[in-house]
Order: C-alpha cells, then sequence, then structure tokens
C-alpha cells in the first residue's frame, strides 16, 4: 500500500532548507513515500527536486491548468487540481482553515483550495501520512498555515523545518 506524505513549506524557504528538503524526498522515495506537493517555487520545488521518478513517486495538484512552468497532463504527475473528483469540497475547504477567505483572489483561492488535496488526496478522503513543511520558527503562517490547520484537524502528523529539534531529528534521519 502506497504511503503519501505532502512536502510542501514557504517560497521563502531558505536554500539551506530547501537542500534539506531535497534530500529527504530522494530517502523518503527509496522507502516508497509518495509526495503530495503544489507545485510552487521555493519548498515545493525543492521536494519535487529529490523525487528521481516523479511519474511513479509524485502528485503535483497544480492550481490551474498552468502554474510555475508546469503544465498539468503533459506528464502524470502535474494534476489541475480543478479537474479532480474532490474540486468542489476543496474550494470549500477555505471558509474552513481559512482566516479571511473573503480577502483571498480568485486565483489565491486555488491555491489554498489545491493544498487540501496535498493534504487529503484528490478525492479528499485519502488523506497523507505525515506533512513535511517548513516555516518561519514553525509557526502556523501564511499558505502553508492552511494545509497545517487541514493536517491538525484530521491528526495528521507534521514536521516542520521550522522548528529546531524537529529540525535535528530530520538531519539525524538523513545521516
Amino acid at each position: 500500500m502506497s504511503r503519501f506524505y505532502a512536502g510542501i513549506g514557504a517560497r521563502a524557504t531558505p536554500p539551506e532548507i530547501q537542500e534539506i528538503m531535497t534530500r529527504l524526498a530522494s530517502k523518503l522515495e527509496n522507502e516508497d513515500w509518495i509526495l503530495r506537493s503544489g507545485g510552487a517555487a521555493g519548498a515545493d520545488s525543492a521536494f519535487e527536486r529529490g523525487v528521481r521518478n516523479p511519474q511513479a513517486h509524485s502528485e503535483i495538484y497544480l492550481p490551474s491548468r498552468y502554474f510555475n512552468q508546469r503544465t498539468a497532463g503533459t506528464q502524470p504527475q502535474f494534476l489541475n487540481y480543478q479537474s479532480l473528483p474532490g474540486a468542489q469540497q476543496a474550494h470549500q475547504t477555505l471558509h474552513q482553515y481559512h482566516p479571511a477567505p473573503q480577502r483571498l483572489s480568485p486565483f489565491a483561492q486555488h491555491l489554498m483550495a489545491r493544498n487540501a488535496m496535498q493534504v487529503l488526496g484528490p478525492d479528499l478522503k485519502s488523506p497523507s501520512s505525515m506533512v513535511v513543511a517548513w516555516t518561519p520558527g514553525g509557526a502556523v503562517t501564511g499558505g502553508t498555515g492552511q494545509a497545517l490547520r487541514m493536517a491538525e484537524t484530521y491528526q495528521i502528523p507534521v514536521r516542520n523545518l521550522g522548528n529546531p529539534e524537529t529540525m535535528q531529528s530530520i538531519l539525524n534521519y538523513l545521516n
């Protein structure tokens, strides 16, 4: 049975943290984990870079057909969340998990809604087994915060590399 993890975090993730994310993704792939991410710059892309066989070991949920030099459908791992069965339900999660959904542009709403699939899968019924993320100081903040709040509700373990103890534990695992 496949095990999924959401590999997410801030676009402004520092390069040295991104390098750790890339190494971690490679190690998790070797243990048959499948990455779920969102195709954004920073953390998402760092996790993607670590996956050597992306068609078999990643699901990249894009907020639209084209996003960040990726096109849904051109490779099997690139998925336009809006075309998947859980899209409407994913969009509804905005009102449950975002502190001010009415302030988001339509595109930002799609960015937040696709986070639901990273955490809960394309049908929103097959949760990731864990979330690996980076936010400044390990805080629940920004777009990543949307996914972290959702993970908390569903009791999905979060490994936030912004937390020094978590970072040390990940470094120990990688070495």
